[in-house]
């Protein structure tokens, strides 16, 4: 489960910190989408590429652990993971201002999104290939232009609704409703698609908030929801499975720093294009773990997918470019 291409700046979620967790912070504190530090644009491509393929390596893991290992379970090997990388390089850079907010509800409220996403995509996995569930949770920048309107007031045009559209009915593609096929856990990775677009809407309305404050509450909150919901549901882990969730949380960590970094490298509608590249390691990493191929319609629907999620990030750099140029003026 990764970031969305087109919102990859809210992204602040369990799958941080890599080889370096100060690092990790400091970038972050630069915000992805910020005025790109350096014009190393394919170096930029490099990272967005080499995330990807991180994020696709920790969701085959995870899939490894749903065979025997509770969703909830799953999810808070993560979220053990993000804190013990994460949290001690949010106190080295800011101490106890690590966690000073003014928006303590939202920041609370937003962390129980990201959690709840991140346990019903563990659910999709447990039911779906890799691929399957990768191509339809790249679905989050069709809810983020609707829910655009009420809580943020923005303005929608008739050309983003299109795209919002043509992106639905990809995922309709994929999850063939009606077909012999079809089966509810399909509609899970859209489920947890809406709720992290909910968490990055919340994102965009706390701008005001330092981002490793919330990388800290992120942590936090999340970890302690988890560690308290999992001994209802707990499954003693072997030395294999605990591997594994290594891998899961690792992998993401490192996939989301390798992210930051492209972001501050290059603009986000040069990298965008790039993001999708995972649904290639997604398909790639199921077959040869599970022996799953890919069917056509996943293909074809992941396809129309991207061509919305793209157009959308196109539009979103004319809006930003408008609004700058409405500034200046």
């Amino acid at each position: 489960m990764s970031p969305p291409p087109v919102i990859a700046d809210a992204a602040v979620e369990p799958r941080l910190v890599a080889s370096s967790s100060a690092a990790l912070v400091k970038a972050h504190a630069a915000r992805a989408t910020a005025t790109p530090v350096s014009d190393n644009a394919f170096l930029g491509i490099g990272f967005i590429i080499a995330s990807t393929v991180f994020f696709a390596g920790s969701d085959v893991a995870a899939k490894l652990l749903t065979h025997t290992i509770p969703p909830v379970e799953i999810a808070w090997m993560r979220y053990v993971v993000f804190c013990l990388m994460v949290l001690p390089a949010v106190a080295w850079t800011g101490g106890r201002r690590g966690l000073a907010t003014t928006r303590l509800p939202m920041q609370v409220l937003r962390a129980l999104g990201m959690v709840s996403s991140a346990v019903v995509f563990m659910v999709a996995l447990g039911h779906l290939p890799v691929a399957e569930a990768t191509a339809i949770n790249f679905v989050s920048p069709i809810f983020i232009t609707a829910l655009s309107i009420p809580l943020l007031g923005e303005k929608v045009g008739l050309r983003r609704w299109i795209a919002a559209a043509v992106g639905l009915a990809g995922v309709l593609i994929v999850v063939q409703p009606g077909g012999a096929s079809f089966q509810l856990a399909a509609l899970l990775p859209a489920v947890s698609a809406a709720i992290w677009a909910c968490s990055a809407i919340l994102t965009r309305l706390m701008s005001s908030e330092k981002p490793e404050v919330t990388l800290a509450w992120s942590a936090i909150v999340g970890f302690v929801v988890l560690t308290v919901a999992v001994p209802y549901a707990w499954v003693t882990p072997d030395a294999t499975e605990l591997w594994y969730g290594l891998i899961m949380g690792v992998g993401s960590t490192i996939g989301h720093w390798l992210l930051v970094l492209g972001y501050r490298r290059a603009g986000a509608s040069l990298l965008a294009p790039f993001s999708y590249t995972q649904l290639v390691w997604a398909s790639g990493l199921g077959f040869l773990v599970f022996g799953a191929i890919p069917g056509l319609w996943t293909l074809v629907g992941g396809a129309v997918i991207a061509a919305s999620g793209l157009y959308t990030a196109h539009r979103e750099r004319v809006r930003a470019q408008m609004e700058r140029s409405a500034k200046a003026a």
